[in-house]
């Protein structure tokens, strides 16, 4: 079985194909990331880091480029089977949490698990051990506006993790939030990640929080580069 999670092979994308306002965003972009590695993928607004993220999480396609995901490459598949592996191998986190405020934490958790046909009792088992892993077990019955900022984007975290994806995508994670409550935050992602094994690519413009994570690639001009 290969190591490699995310495979990303010459990846363009441009909006306004072929007007005066085109606009090439990525111009022919490789990435791979390993199993058990945090990547830091740092770009300043603007620079495509959410388009890529969004191609190599299969909600969106290229021009031109092969995206594989656990060996499998999907750039071509039906939107069926891209979603069914979107379900089962990625879990996403973006700068707002976006938890359904109707809900619970403990019930935004269990939900996409309900959703891939885990029963409830499983579901909330598992939920609550991820929230007793990011130290916020005991607002497992609270809804979103009754909690904190920190709080609620922990539990997107969760959220994200349900399922036991293969790949972690995650776009400017912290970007809402005080440096203090962000280092604290991150602190959580990163034992969450380390804990279960999985990959995860991360989006910042946060140098502080690049230098944590196992390797860094940087976006420009289209491109990626390493370090």
């Amino acid at each position: 079985m290969s190591d490699t999670v995310l495979r990303l092979t010459g990846i363009e994308k441009a909006y306004n194909h072929g007007k005066p306002n085109e606009v090439n965003v990525l111009r022919g972009c490789d990435l791979t990331v390993q199993r058990g590695e945090v990547v830091a993928l740092v770009a300043p607004s603007g620079a495509g880091k959410s388009t890529l993220l969004h191609i190599a999480g299969l909600l969106d396609t290229p021009d031109r480029g092969t995206v594989e995901i656990a060996g499998e490459q999907l750039e071509d598949k039906s939107d069926r089977r891209r979603t069914q592996v979107r379900r089962a191998e990625v879990g996403f986190v973006y700068q707002f949490h976006h938890l359904l405020p109707e809900f619970s934490a403990l019930e935004n958790i269990a939900l996409p698990q309900l959703a891939n046909g885990v029963s409830k009792q499983a579901a909330e088992a598992r939920g609550l051990a991820l929230l007793d892993s990011v130290g916020i077990a005991h607002r497992a019955s609270h809804r979103p506006a009754a909690m904190s900022g920190g709080e609620q984007q922990r539990v997107a975290f969760c959220r994200a993790m349900a399922n036991e994806p293969k790949l972690l995508l995650a776009d400017e994670p912290t970007g809402n939030l005080d440096p203090e409550t962000s280092d604290r935050v991150f602190g959580a992602l990163m034992t969450l990640v380390h804990e279960t094994g999985l990959s995860a690519l991360i989006a910042t413009h946060n140098l502080e929080l690049a230098a944590r994570m196992d390797r860094q690639v940087r976006m420009g001009n289209g491109y990626l580069t390493q370090g």
